[in-house]
């Protein structure tokens, strides 16, 4: 677990809009666990140094063709935070190269106040955060190209399981999909998380994709 002073998260926002970019701070400036730092419309802004952020909430709209550039001048900037990208795009693609590129959240815009605050919390604490939607899509792709996935710690079962979770469905949407009981689901679930050493849906599907699971 990442410890924070007085256990509130710094968080520096970098937003190419200035009134979304507002918008945003005054959503997180309601939530005690959280302390908005700073904001600036570029990663440049000598005010992100200067903060000390242990979270950097990165649009990518506007700067995706510039992207490994704009992480790295975070890390200069700000080594010790960890980095969320905010984006409008559901792009498997564009978020495993935010990934490759050091990032360690993609959160797409249209999510509630409140799944926002999750993930941001999520990648401060030390995991990864990706959308299941973007996440699941990526599966669904590799599984109809590479055929049968190689899941050599899962079971068939539970590989359904993990690519039900990716899309995003609930205990009860599972349930239904594959006419097991939602008690059956959940064990499915902790032997998941248990054999992956995970606690978290989202970074079900993430270690799926980053290991090459599916």
């Amino acid at each position: 677990m990442v410890a924070f002073v007085n256990n509130v998260i710094r968080l520096y926002v970098i937003e190419g809009q200035v009134l979304f970019g507002k918008a945003l701070c005054q959503v997180f400036a309601i939530e005690p666990d959280i302390s908005v730092v700073g904001d600036s419309e570029s990663v440049s802004a000598p005010s992100l140094a200067k903060a000390r952020p242990d979270l950097i909430l990165l649009d990518l709209d506007g700067r995706a063709d510039e992207l490994t550039e704009a992480l790295a001048l975070c890390r200069q900037a700000a080594p010790q935070a960890r980095i969320c990208v905010l984006s409008m795009r559901l792009q498997a693609e564009l978020m495993q190269r935010c990934l490759a590129a050091g990032a360690e959240g993609y959160i797409i815009k249209d999510v509630t106040p409140a799944e926002l605050m999750r993930a941001v919390k999520m990648v401060a604490a030390g995991d990864t955060y990706v959308d299941p939607r973007v996440a699941g899509g990526l599966l669904r792709r590799r599984s109809m190209s590479n055929g049968r996935p190689d899941l050599d710690e899962l079971s068939v079962r539970e590989t359904e399981v993990i690519r039900l979770i990716a899309e995003g469905l609930s205990n009860k949407e599972i349930s239904a999909r594959l006419n097991l009981s939602e008690k059956t689901v959940k064990n499915h679930i902790s032997r998941i998380f248990s054999k992956l050493n995970i606690f978290a849906r989202a970074q079900a599907a993430v270690h799926a994709i980053k290991i090459g699971l599916v």
